[in-house]
């Protein structure tokens, strides 16, 4: 059975290069993906929206707990009202949100893995778009 140290998971960035390694660390254990998070505070929409999800949200469910930071979970499209997750707080959040990290945070989740990858390839895709477009503005 896997098992280890948050700070012994594999850095995301192995997969997803946009993301430093200092940020977000990720394994898949089954169908089931394991992540730490340490993030300073940073809006998602732009990268759901920019990476093509439908409606700009994103697909997957989270589940976690918050050691450090607050999380606002948004769903755009919808009659729900805004979710805050502060620290010292376990959470769910549906598919269908936009997360923001209104401070820096430290989170641990577990993540249906096909959806988060569906997720983390949209996000690469938002980065890919914006640095070749700074690519292209520089020739």
């Amino acid at each position: 059975m896997p098992h280890s140290r948050l700070e012994n998971l594999r850095p995301a960035s192995e997969r997803w290069p946009h993301v430093s390694s200092d940020v977000y660390r990720t394994e898949q254990w089954g169908d089931m993906e394991i992540g730490y998070t340490t993030v300073p505070p940073i809006d998602c929409t732009q990268a759901y929206a920019g990476g093509g999800l439908p409606g700009g949200v994103c697909p997957c469910p989270h589940y976690g707990y918050v050691f450090e930071g607050r999380i606002r979970a948004r769903y755009p499209g919808s009659d729900w009202p805004d979710e805050v997750v502060e620290a010292g707080e376990a959470y769910f959040i549906p598919a269908g949100h936009v997360l923001i990290y209104e401070e820096e945070s430290r989170v641990l989740e577990l993540n249906p893995a096909h959806a988060l990858k569906m997720c983390m390839d949209a996000m690469q895709k938002h980065h890919d778009r914006l640095a070749e477009s700074q690519q292209d503005g520089e020739a």
